[in-house]
């Protein structure tokens, strides 16, 4: 699954940011924090895990869980690719509009001043 797919459900969001505060915690201590079934959050960790978000370890009974660095660390390098683009195409509005200013002004220093009449 797509890792923004994944993410665009607010408990699976909240689920990162409880691993991510926490470290690890079992499948339990998850779904103390919300009201669905064992089966409904079953389903939003498996959705975590295929879209590597989350890593699951196996332990004697529990299933431990923990914010998977290797799928963060890829929506975190897209995030920076879109942050790049977004800055460098604002530089250029900025950049063209300081231009327009200093053209308006220069326009504005240029014009004759009205002459004063004498009565």
């Amino acid at each position: 699954m797509d890792s923004f797919a994944a993410l665009s459900d607010p408990s699976r969001r909240s689920i990162i940011v409880m691993l991510a505060e926490n470290g690890e915690l079992t499948a339990g201590d998850i779904g103390g924090h919300f009201e669905f079934t064992a089966p409904a959050l079953s389903k939003h960790l498996k959705i975590l895990r295929e879209a590597n978000l989350v890593h699951m370890e196996k332990r004697a009974q529990q299933r431990v869980y923990s914010v998977d660095r290797a799928g963060m660390r890829e929506l975190e390098e897209w995030m920076q690719q879109v942050n790049r683009f977004w800055s460098r195409g604002i530089d250029c509005l900025e950049d063209l509009l300081r231009a327009e200013d200093a053209k308006n002004k220069t326009k504005s220093k240029t014009k004759s001043k009205p002459k004063k009449r004498k009565d």
